[in-house]
C-alpha cells in the first residue's frame, strides 16, 4: 500500500517528500519495524515512541509518523507530522485493512461493570436469531464459537491495528454484527477514532480507573464519548451519569431501561433463584438462566439493542433470551457435591463487589464467605472502600492477592484491610492466592456460599511484570475435588 492511500482522511504535514512511497507494514513497536515499514510514534503512558526512532530506522522504517519536531533522521526517511499521533493511528490502521468496519455493523457496550456479560448476552441472542456474530472484550475475540488467534495487549478493548486486524478477519469470515467492549482508555486514548456504532449502550458507573481519569467527572466524560459515534443508544435509566451520555448523542434516538425507574425497557415482578432468574418486561414474562439482579439489567440492555437492530416478534425474543448461557468467570458456579455454593467472578470494583455479594445473599441460606483482593498499579483509594463492603455484606472475609503487579501484595492487603476493620465481620488474610481458595472451600459447610472475587475467567496472575499460569475456576475445582475425597 502507498502512504498517500494510508494517510486519507488524515491531517498531516509532509515534512520529507516520498507521498507514493510504498509501505509493507504499520506499527507502533521499533522491535517490529521490518524494510518499508510505517513506524508511528506514540506517546505513551510510561514510554515515548519517539525516543525509539533510531532503532526503527536502523531496522529499515520507510517513514515515521511523529506529533513533535524530530532531528536526524536520514534523507530516504519519509518524515509526517500531525497534530496526535494517536488519533492518526486510528485512521492509519483502517486505511490499512482497507477499512473493514465499514462493512460491519458495530455495537459498543461501555460502562463500570457489565460489559462483558451484555456483549455477550446480545452476541448470543443475536446468533439465536440467525445472525453472524463477532465479539470482541476482556475474553477475547471470536467469531461464534471459534475464537480468533490475534491476541490483543490490552485487557479489553484493542489497540486500531490489532483492532482493524480483528475486524477484517471477521470481513474474510462473513460476520454481519461485532459487538465489542469499549472501555474508558480507549475512548481517551482515541483508539475508537473514526468508528460509527450502529448502537451504543451504557450499564453503569462506579468509581474505578481513578488512577487514570483522576476524577469520576473525567471518567464519565471519557464514556460518554462513545455515544458521540453512536447513531442509537441504549442507556440504563437507574444510573446518575445517563445524563451525560445523552448529552453526547448529538439528538440521535435513544432507549432507557431500568428497574427503579419509569424507563422504556422496565422489568418488574423480578425473582431470583441460585440457577437464574425472571422478570416481567411489557407484560411479558421472561426467564434467564443466569442469577443477580445485576443480569436483569445486563439483559435489558441486550434486549433494548436486539428490539432496535432487529426487531423480532416477541415470542421469538423470549425463546432465545431463554437460551442464554452463562459468561465465563462471571458468577460461574464450580460444580461440586458438598451441598455448597462456589461462585467465579470478575467484580473488581466496589460496584461489582457489592452486586455480587448482594445477589448471592438473596439465595443463600447459609453463611456468605467473600474472597477478595485489589489489583495492584490500579486505584488505590477504592481499596479501603471494597474492604468496607466486604465485611458489611459478607459473613466472613478471606483477603488474598490479587494481580499485585509491581507492588508489594501485602501492602496491597493491608489497605483493603482497613476498610475490613471499619466492620464487624471476622476475616482471615491469605497472601497466597490458591492457599486462600483452598482455605475458604475447606470452611464451608452445608447450604454456604463462597464467593471468589476479581479476577474471573482470568487464566493468569501477574506478579511484578511477568503472567504466571493460574486460574481461579481451576483451583476451586482443585479445591473441591481434594475435599470431596477426604
Amino acid at each position: 500500500m502507498y502512504l498517500h492511500e494510508l494517510l486519507s482522511g488524515v491531517a498531516h504535514d509532509i515534512i520529507k517528500t516520498g507521498d507514493d512511497t510504498k509501505i509493507t507494514k504499520v506499527v507502533i513497536d521499533s522491535r517490529q519495524v521490518v524494510p518499508g515499514a510505517l513506524f508511528v510514534c506514540l506517546k505513551g503512558l510510561a514510554t515515548d515512541g519517539h525516543d525509539y526512532l533510531p532503532q526503527a530506522i536502523v531496522a529499515g522504517a520507510a517513514a515515521v509518523v511523529v506529533q513533535q519536531d524530530v532531528q536526524g533522521v536520514p534523507k530516504n526517511v519519509v518524515v509526517i507530522k500531525v497534530s496526535d499521533t494517536r488519533k492518526a493511528m486510528a485512521y492509519i490502521a483502517a486505511n490499512f485493512y482497507g477499512n473493514p468496519s465499514e462493512k460491519l455493523r458495530l455495537i459498543g457496550v461501555t460502562g463500570t461493570n457489565g460489559k462483558t456479560t451484555t456483549t455477550c448476552f446480545i452476541e448470543e441472542i443475536f446468533r439465536n436469531l440467525g445472525r453472524v456474530t463477532g465479539l470482541i472484550g476482556t475474553i477475547g475475540a471470536r467469531i461464534g464459537d471459534l475464537q480468533l488467534d490475534i491476541p490483543f495487549a490490552t485487557a479489553t478493548t484493542p489497540d486500531p491495528l490489532e483492532l482493524n486486524a480483528i475486524f477484517a478477519s471477521m470481513v474474510e469470515h462473513g460476520v454481519q454484527d461485532v459487538v465489542m467492549e469499549v472501555s474508558s482508555h480507549a475512548l481517551a486514548l482515541y483508539k475508537m477514532e473514526g468508528l460509527i456504532f450502529d448502537a451504543g449502550v451504557f450499564t453503569n458507573l462506579t468509581q474505578d480507573h481513578l488512577d487514570f481519569h483522576g476524577t469520576m467527572e473525567n471518567y464519565a466524560l471519557a464514556k460518554a464519548q462513545l455515544f458521540a459515534k453512536s447513531r442509537f443508544a441504549v442507556v440504563n435509566s437507574d444510573d446518575e451519569y445517563t445524563p451525560i451520555m445523552l448529552k453526547h448523542l448529538d439528538n440521535n434516538p435513544f432507549k432507557t431501561y431500568g428497574i427503579n425507574t419509569t424507563a422504556n425497557l422496565q422489568a418488574t415482578n423480578l425473582d431470583f433463584t441460585s440457577t437464574g432468574s425472571s422478570f416481567e418486561l411489557s407484560g411479558e414474562k421472561y426467564h434467564l438462566a443466569v442469577a443477580g439482579k445485576f443480569n436483569v439489567y445486563n439483559m435489558l440492555a441486550a434486549i433494548g439493542v436486539v428490539q432496535e437492530l432487529i426487531n423480532p416478534p416477541v415470542e421469538v425474543l423470549k425463546k432465545a433470551v431463554g437460551q442464554i448461557h452463562g459468561v465465563p468467570g462471571r458468577i460461574q458456579s464450580v460444580p461440586n457435591e458438598l451441598g455448597v455454593q462456589v461462585l467465579v467472578d470478575y467484580a473488581h470494583s466496589p460496584d461489582g463487589l457489592t452486586n455480587i455479594i448482594s445477589s448471592v445473599r438473596e439465595v443463600t441460606q447459609g453463611r456468605v464467605i467473600t474472597l477478595f483482593g485489589c489489583g495492584g498499579d490500579r486505584d488505590k483509594t477504592k481499596r479501603p472502600i471494597m474492604g468496607r463492603i466486604a465485611g458489611e455484606l459478607s459473613d466472613y472475609c478471606i483477603i488474598t492477592s490479587d494481580n499485585p503487579r509491581t507492588e508489594n501484595p501485602m501492602i496491597i492487603i493491608s489497605q483493603a484491610e482497613d476498610g475490613v476493620l471499619d466492620t464487624s465481620v471476622k476475616y482471615l488474610i491469605c497472601e497466597n492466592r490458591k492457599d486462600a481458595i483452598f482455605a475458604g472451600v475447606e470452611m464451608l459447610k452445608p447450604g454456604d456460599a463462597l464467593i471468589i472475587a476479581g479476577k474471573g475467567h482470568e487464566d493468569y496472575q501477574e506478579i511484578g511484570t511477568t503472567k504466571y499460569p493460574f486460574s481461579d475456576y481451576g483451583v476451586a475445582q482443585a479445591a473441591i475435588e481434594m475435599r470431596t475425597s477426604k
